[in-house]
């Protein structure tokens, strides 16, 4: 299972950090990633960490901007993300892939939490 949480509402150029947290199983068995569907649009990744967290991928449009991290004592994925623009707003999603590769297709994602809302305002 998991859940998603610290969305809200923040002003362009603010800044806003994702948590999800995963129970259920072994947390450090599965790459994590980060999706995100604005409306009227489709899902569409946004980032992406290895299971030891050695290795990371990120959407063009968010790489300088957002980071990816995970702690697998705490079974948590986060996502630090800065300097937010507007067109960055929507449901933000975490999944799991117990997989060694990372992945950047949504459908390769086994897992799903439940989105958390994220609004950036002009």
């Amino acid at each position: 299972q998991l859940q998603a949480s610290g969305g809200g509402l923040v002003q362009a150029g603010g800044s806003l950090r994702l948590s999800c947290a995963a129970s259920g199983g072994t947390f450090s068995s599965y790459v994590m990633g980060w999706f995100r569907q604005a409306p009227g649009k489709e899902r569409d990744f946004v980032a992406t960490i290895s299971r030891i967290g050695g290795g990371t991928s990120y959407a063009d449009s968010v790489k300088g901007r957002f980071t990816i991290s995970r702690d697998n004592a705490k079974n948590t994925v986060y996502l630090q993300m800065n300097s937010l623009k507007p067109d960055d707003t929507g449901v933000y999603v975490c999944a799991a892939r117990p997989f060694i590769s990372r992945s950047t297709n949504s459908n390769d994602y086994n897992y799903w939490g439940q989105g958390t809302l994220v609004t950036v305002s002009s």
